[in-house]
């Protein structure tokens, strides 16, 4: 594939860690596409969504995404710019969603032809199927997280299945909040990482 010859040395050097990805799976280029990154993706998605706690989960999902469709990538321009543009579309949809998802209950709601409606509680139930495809994810789901480490393990319960904060999670372990959120970027690392490998398998 032929190259921007107007990218700069940064960006040639992340296409040819781009190349060793996509070749040979190599873990250490993605590793290193994910640290030159994850600081100013971080700082970007804080800024548009103001909450630390959404930051961190976006971030993770943003390289997910990229990771997902390198393949995809062209250097035609920057892998910085395709990467950024990942994160901020993934973003804007988070806050649509949770715009779509906050409103009051005595607040009637305008439906898609224009006219109002009171606040259908269905809507919050699943249906049989949409409850089985949840509960068969929700089992592969912890299949994958007792392959962690206990440590990254019980943080990862704590947090996605418990639905801690931050803070509740270092007070239950008793852990500097710098640490639990570090140790949790690696555990979705690894779990990443796990997922990735067994994606034929589910």
């Amino acid at each position: 594939m032929e190259v921007n010859p107007n990218l700069s040395e940064k960006a040639l050097h992340d296409y040819k860690l781009v190349r060793a990805a996509i070749d040979v799976g190599d873990q250490k280029a993605y590793a290193e596409l994910m640290s030159r990154y994850k600081d100013s993706i971080y700082f970007l998605l804080l800024k548009m969504v103001n909450n630390r706690d959404d930051a961190d989960d976006l971030t993770i999902e943003a390289f997910g995404k990229a990771f997902r469709n390198l393949h995809q990538y062209t250097p035609d321009f920057a892998f910085s710019t395709w990467l950024f543009k990942i994160a901020s579309n993934n973003c804007i949809d988070f806050i649509r969603k949770k715009k779509k998802n906050t409103f009051s209950i005595d607040k009637p709601m305008e439906s898609d032809e224009g006219s109002e409606m009171t606040m259908d509680l269905k809507s919050s139930w699943l249906d049989p199927e949409e409850q089985m495809i949840k509960k068969q994810k929700s089992i592969i789901l912890r299949d994958v997280v007792e392959k962690l480490k206990p440590r990254y393990r019980t943080l990862v319960e704590l947090r996605y299945f418990k639905e801690f904060s931050y803070e509740e999670i270092a007070t239950e372990l008793n852990l500097p909040i710098g640490t639990v959120k570090a140790q949790l970027f690696r555990a979705r690392e690894f779990l990443y990482n796990i997922l990735k490998n067994s994606e034929g398998k589910i």
